[in-house]
């Protein structure tokens, strides 16, 4: 098995829109093609089981960005 030391970028399509997943050794990051600001799940909540609390907490943080809350 090759151990995962870098990151790895890959471009996926979702309902017709590019996106960009990267996997590196701290996680997964999902991202609107062309944006920096994605999701992010680290495996450690993912294998603990907080991978729902992470993903409530960004969306939560991305609906505040997008309605100018910062």
């Amino acid at each position: 098995m090759t151990k995962l030391e870098k990151p790895l970028r890959r471009e996926i399509d979702i309902n017709g829109e590019a996106h960009v997943v990267v996997i590196s050794p701290e996680g997964l990051k999902l991202t609107v093609k062309g944006k920096r600001r994605g999701h992010e799940l680290s495996w450690q909540d993912l294998v603990s089981g907080n991978a729902a609390v992470a993903t409530a907490l960004n969306a939560s943080v991305d609906a505040n960005h997008e309605s100018g809350d910062e």
